[in-house]
């Protein structure tokens, strides 16, 4: 089995050479990754297959091909960490932010036991939902009534008259009943027993290989479909299965059913893929969130929804969804839309590498929500001087707007709040509120 980590934005050779992978297998991922929705129009948006490299892009995830599987990680700069150290502490990161955007408790048994220099993400996914189903169902797997109908010899339940009388009226030693039984046979289950057979086919530890093979005996008794004919709308979580929703979240990321992830390919294909732009933005309001709790602030994510134009009939067009709007009751204070890249590190640009349309887009988001203070939060990387915060900060010609480049250090979890609340202080100060405490 050939297995790579690359990091995304970097090359993985292949053909002849130290390093490189066989030209067919190399052919294989690229197929696969081609398949997937991310891949765009062109099939070359998680890879680049060039002439004699495979390039990643800003995909991050796992593309397996029959004898072959890549690894791609995001880059995450860890000061003093190299290899496979530094390997392993991405990986723990990556984790960490699904596990915040998917609202995931993971405990520190948990994080202590994963191996995260050996296992790839793959695996430590596999590993994590595997043994948080195998609690939950040490707990009770969960059970719904359900309404059957059935010819049986004795009554049960109530009679179905109109059956009954038509199709026993000869054979009145058969009874057409109509009951509610407790069954396991539920929509929630049936995505449980998805996830089980899906992972089951991937996964390579043994470890893993028996929780799996265990979990897949507990659900013998739940129907087994495929993935697009399950019925997600028809699971309903209340206070008696709410400790359900965690695992829920994870399998719907595992079967491609969130961050624009997918678990397709060819017959001997398979991917799991996460946008990092669209994780990096919910991972960023979700920890915007916990750190403004207790405030007077509201973060609101994908909202506003406001037009930029109007046709003479008043028909909006251009439609606007700022990625966080920072809200004092129905006040926008604070824009803050996320970029996963990086920004330059060149002190001497004013610009700082951001984008011209990316400028212009916060200009219209200031206009249409009445908003001065705007900020484009990148991530943090190494060649940077200096901590994370504010780089830059512009006024917008003809206006008392105020336009700002900010950096988030995503390496460092434990300053993560803090950073977070002095990014908003000046927008609650300019509100006429207190800022929120440190």
């Amino acid at each position: 089995m050939i297995r790579r980590t690359i990091l995304e934005w970097d090359t993985l050779p292949y053909g002849d050479g130290p390093g490189a992978i066989p030209v067919p297998a190399a052919d294989r991922i690229a197929a696969v990754a081609a398949s997937s929705p991310l891949a765009g129009s062109s099939g070359g948006g998680v890879i680049e297959h060039g002439r004699k490299s495979l390039r990643a892009r800003g995909v991050v995830g796992v593309v397996a091909a029959d004898g072959c599987a890549l690894e791609i990680l995001p880059k995450i700069d860890f000061p003093g960490q190299q290899g496979e150290e530094a390997t392993g502490s991405i990986r723990r990161r990556l984790v960490h932010m699904l596990a915040v955007a998917l609202n995931m408790k993971i405990d520190a048994g948990q994080i202590t036991a994963l191996d995260w220099q050996r296992e790839t993400l793959l695996e430590i996914l596999i590993r994590l939902f595997s043994e948080k189903l195998v609690d939950a169902i040490r707990q009770g797997m969960p059970r719904h009534y359900v309404e059957r109908e059935d010819d049986l010899s004795t009554l049960r339940g109530r009679l179905d008259v109109k059956r009954q009388f038509t199709v026993f009226a000869a054979e009145p030693v058969r009874l057409a009943c109509r009951y509610d039984a407790l069954t396991p046979d539920i929509a929630l289950n049936r995505v449980m027993k998805a996830a089980i057979a899906r992972l089951g086919r991937i996964a390579r530890t043994a470890d893993n290989q028996r929780r799996l093979r265990e979990l897949a005996f507990a659900y013998a008794d739940v129907a087994e479909l495929p993935v697009a004919a399950l019925r997600w709308d028809q699971i309903v979580l209340d206070r008696t299965n709410a400790r359900w929703r965690e695992l829920l979240n994870l399998a719907r990321m595992l079967l491609g059913q969130r961050f624009q992830t997918t678990s397709t390919g060819g017959q001997n294909g398979f991917s799991l893929l996460f946008d990092m732009s669209t994780l990096f933005e919910e991972y960023i309001a979700r920890m915007l969130e916990r750190a403004l709790s207790g405030g007077d602030l509201r973060v609101v994510s994908q909202g506003g929804r406001l037009y930029c134009l109007e046709t003479e009939d008043r028909r909006g067009v251009f439609q606007t969804r700022p990625d966080i709007l920072l809200k004092r009751g129905d006040t926008v204070v604070q824009v803050i839309d996320t970029k996963w890249k990086r920004v330059s590190a060149r002190i001497e640009d004013p610009k700082r590498g951001v984008s011209q349309s990316d400028v212009y887009q916060m200009m219209a988001y200031g206009r249409l929500y009445s908003c001065g203070h705007l900020t484009l939060l990148y991530p943090h990387h190494g060649d940077l001087l200096g901590d994370a915060g504010v780089l830059t900060t512009n006024v917008i010609t003809g206006s008392d707007h105020r336009l700002e480049t900010a950096t988030i250090d995503v390496s460092c979890v434990a300053e993560m709040s803090s950073r977070l609340r002095k990014l908003t202080q000046v927008a609650c100060r300019s509100a006429g509120a207190p800022t929120v405490g440190p």
